[in-house]
């Protein structure tokens, strides 16, 4: 059954970052803007499911962080996409700015993220 939760969460977090990028088309050789912008909101949504799932495990348990983290976040947010354009930048400016705030922004958020969570953990 675990891989019903992957397969649904994954599909609905794919169709979501597809939806995102035609909204908000990057332009051929330009900055990535759609995939840095899913990457950061994957990265911050992680680290706050990884907490508020884990203090609610009977909220679902694994079939919640299966479905959430690895599912749906792992479908919307795109490593793949993001070492395509980074080798497409190349090692330009705007090349090392794009990794810089990619890798910065990512962990960064995600442990804004955790923080988030469990602040409002506390608060429940």
């Amino acid at each position: 059954m675990n891989w019903v939760w992957v397969a649904m969460g994954g599909a609905i977090g794919s169709a979501a970052r597809y939806g995102f990028a035609r909204l908000w088309p990057a332009a051929p050789g330009g900055f990535p803007v759609p995939t840095l912008t899913v990457n950061l909101i994957g990265s911050f949504a992680i680290g706050l499911l990884y907490i508020w799932l884990g203090a609610r495990a009977g909220l679902g348990g694994d079939g919640a962080r299966l479905f959430w983290i690895t599912g749906m976040l792992g479908g919307f947010t795109t490593y793949s996409a993001f070492a395509l354009e980074s080798t497409l930048l190349g090692f330009s400016g705007m090349g090392v700015f794009y990794v810089a705030l990619t890798l910065a922004g990512c962990i960064g958020l995600a442990w804004l993220g955790k923080l988030v969570g469990t602040f409002l953990l506390a608060q429940a």
